[in-house]
Parts: structure tokens; C-alpha cells; sequence
């Protein structure tokens, strides 16, 4: 198995408590979301419709696609609700410093 590549992605404060923030990280779209004192990142991408997932609503550990409502565990990428029934990407995020590091 292959080591995974950890790549900065962005500053700490640039990803407040509440926040997100859009990285392109090897050519794919990536949100990085502050949600429950921790950093998520998944891929800025439903299952269901392909849209984006930027202008979606972030409460408790979730992120929800602004099409169609579907909402997403940001810890796994499972879908909570319908329409959408397969999970999104995510990724491993470590903290170096006041940067935040995304396997890809």
C-alpha cells in the first residue's frame, strides 16, 4: 500500500469554526469544512446531481447539497437523507502548524 501524499491546503484561519473554504487539490475540487471543533474535507461534489457542494448548509458533522437537500456525514461521506444514496469522497486532513494538510 502506498503512503499517502499530504498536501497543504490551507491556513487555519483562512477555515474558522463554522466556516468553509473551496481548494483545488490535484486538479480536484475540494471543501474544507470546521464543524464540530474539527476539519473535514470532502470532494465539492454531490453524488446525486453533480453540483456543487460550496453554497451548501454545514451544521452538527454535515454538509447539505443546495439543489436538492441532500445532506452528507462529513466524517464519512454517507448520505443522510434522499435523493442522494451514494456516499461522497473524502479525505484524510492532519494539522501542521497553523496549516491544514489534505491526503489525496
Amino acid at each position: 500500500m502506498s503512503e499517502k501524499t499530504f498536501v497543504a491546503a490551507a491556513k487555519l484561519e483562512e477555515v474558522p469554526p463554522g466556516g468553509k473554504k473551496v481548494v483545488e487539490i490535484d486538479g480536484v475540487s475540494v471543501i474544507l469544512v470546521n464543524t464540530k471543533d474539527t476539519i473535514f474535507a470532502v470532494r465539492n461534489l454531490c453524488s446525486h446531481a453533480y453540483e456543487t457542494l460550496e453554497c451548501g448548509r454545514v451544521r452538527a458533522g454535515w454538509i447539505s447539497c443546495p439543489v436538492h437537500g441532500a445532506r452528507f456525514d462529513l466524517e464519512t461521506g454517507n448520505p443522510m437523507n434522499p435523493p442522494a444514496t451514494m456516499p461522497i469522497e473524502t479525505y484524510e486532513v492532519r494539522i501542521e502548524g497553523d496549516t491544514i494538510e489534505v491526503a489525496v
